[in-house]
């Protein structure tokens, strides 16, 4: 009970601090639609880099790849890290200086879809709307899959119901987005990233520490079959979906194969850094193109 109130303690002062944020850029953020949806092109390159990758790398990071690293052993986890830093680093490094430069050519434009429809001068709007449409389209589903780790969040730490935490979710991410608009998700995107780097850290230092050490972890990994094995994967028994263990220690079977198809799909998860509205209106909103230069070799660049 004690550990349930301080976690709930912690989630409290940090949605605070949310919306603390919001308010503060509030009026900033309402000056113009300029300001509202671009921030008025004002980021500087820590808040720009940091945001940007917290922005994309939120929930799987924390709980998908880790849970996919736990399951089946390392391949899968590191093909596709392996992948999303080589896109990460290829869209800053191509990407980003133009699209900042160029948007603000063509009209200044503040979304993608107008930056695409000015771009090439269409009077139509027939790439607008399509733009539009699949932002709306694949982004409802992307947006659907945060607020689900939310509810299984919420519904895990304190069995509390998952649908009302998943919808509780989604009120307060839309109460400071309205609040601030894109200055105020930027902000709380780049404090968001600091708490995710301290955690992941703090986590790997205290739970190799409470597993007996770093020694102690690896042969545990090298005990399970294909856990270590970038061409393999391990293969947990399972009985409807559930791990069985015998005498507390989790039962795998043979490694399976992890062949170069599988290697070119996982990776290929990089790819998709380059059509991705919330990295790419980072790029937009710098307010300086040449602090991408700084903004890219920072840190999120190699995670």
């Amino acid at each position: 009970m004690a550990a349930s109130l301080q976690i709930l303690t912690a989630m409290l002062i940090y949605m605070a601090a949310v919306i603390t944020i919001g308010v503060w850029y509030a009026r900033r953020a309402n000056i113009s639609s300029d300001a509202y949806f671009l921030g008025g092109r004002s980021l500087g390159p820590w808040v720009t880099a940091m945001s940007a990758e917290a922005s994309d790398m939120s929930g799987w990071l924390l709980m998908g790849l880790p849970g996919v690293a736990y399951w089946c052993g390392i391949a899968d986890a590191a093909w596709t890290a392996i992948g999303l830093a080589v896109g990460t680093y290829l869209n800053w490094l191509i990407v980003s200086k133009r699209l900042r430069r160029y948007s603000e050519q063509v009209g200044n434009a503040i979304t993608l879809p107008e930056y695409f429809s000015n771009r090439f001068h269409e009077e139509k709007k027939v790439i607008m709307t399509i733009a539009a449409v699949f932002i709306l389209v694949f982004f409802t589903i992307y947006a659907a899959s945060c607020l689900v780790t939310c509810g299984k969040l919420f519904s895990t730490l304190f069995d509390l119901p998952y649908i009302p935490m998943m919808i509780l979710g989604a009120v307060f991410v839309l109460l400071y987005t309205i609040l601030g608009g894109f200055l105020a998700e930027s902000a709380s995107d780049f404090m968001q990233a600091v708490v995710m780097v301290l955690a992941l850290v703090i986590i790997l230092v205290l739970g190799t520490g409470a597993a007996g050490g770093l020694g102690a972890v690896l042969d545990n990994a090298r005990s399970i079959p294909g856990f270590l094995d970038f061409f393999g994967i391990a293969t947990p028994v399972t009985v409807d979906g559930v791990q069985q263990s015998v005498n507390g220690q989790p039962q795998f079977g043979e490694p399976g194969s992890y062949g170069l198809i599988t290697i070119i799909s996982t990776t290929a998860w990089g790819l998709g850094y380059f059509g991705m509205p919330q990295v790419l209106l980072r790029f937009m909103a710098i307010r300086d193109e040449k602090e991408l230069t700084r903004s890219g070799g920072s840190p999120p660049c190699g995670w």
